[in-house]
């Protein structure tokens, strides 16, 4: 499991991206990375661009390095740019899909639930994040969870992101449920990332 020990506001700092909506106002005031050194002029190497960039797609999805590695060997193999087969790989994740749904307002708390199992898939309780779902898979929050106050906000649109639903979601949350029509296209997929750089990294 990924290391959370740094404070996720530092982190986004680091990274040049917000990773949670609390982040994004000490982000808006303080837009260059932490530490007294934070505003100087930095040199980057064609290397740490790539790093950077490979490290900011890992933290938006919250995985660890051999996650990611696993992902981009089956991007690899697959039809089409292995840029774009990555993130869509990625977005195919449980944990991420129910972050787009609306259902969790952070990738975390996705994570959270699906950990805690109080996820389905199918009608069947899936208490692995990294589960890759596949079109037409309906997830919903099991009956035994949906009166936790968590749930309550979910369905009142508590977390349900400002903007569309992606397209590629049938998202019911009223009845804390949602398909996934199709698999993504990368242009839909809400990620700030330059996968180009990223595939760089790993085929060096």
């Amino acid at each position: 499991m990924p290391n959370q020990s740094r404070p996720k506001v530092k982190k986004s700092r680091a990274l040049g991206i917000a990773l949670t909506p609390k982040a994004v106002k000490y982000f808006e005031a303080r837009p260059y990375p932490p530490g007294e050194h934070g505003r100087g002029r930095k040199q980057n190497s064609d290397y740490k661009v790539r790093l950077m960039e490979k490290q900011r797609l890992r933290a938006q999805y919250d995985i660890s390095e051999r996650q990611m590695a696993r992902a981009y060997d089956r991007a690899r193999k697959a039809e089409g740019k292995t840029g774009e087969a990555l993130v869509v790989e990625l977005e195919r994740r449980l944990d991420a899909l129910v972050l787009r749904s609306g259902i969790a307002r952070t990738i975390y708390q996705a994570r959270q639930m699906v950990v805690h199992g109080h996820i389905q898939v199918n009608g069947g309780k899936v208490d692995k994040p990294s589960f890759r779902v596949r079109p037409d898979d309906v997830i919903t929050v099991r009956e035994r969870s949906r009166e936790k106050p968590l749930f309550q906000v979910a369905r009142e649109g508590g977390f349900a992101a400002d903007g569309e639903t992606p397209r590629y979601l049938q998202v019911n949350l009223k009845a804390l449920a949602f398909r996934l029509d199709r698999d993504p296209n990368r242009k839909e997929i809400p990620v700030i990332c330059d996968e180009q750089l990223v595939v760089e990294y790993y085929a060096r």
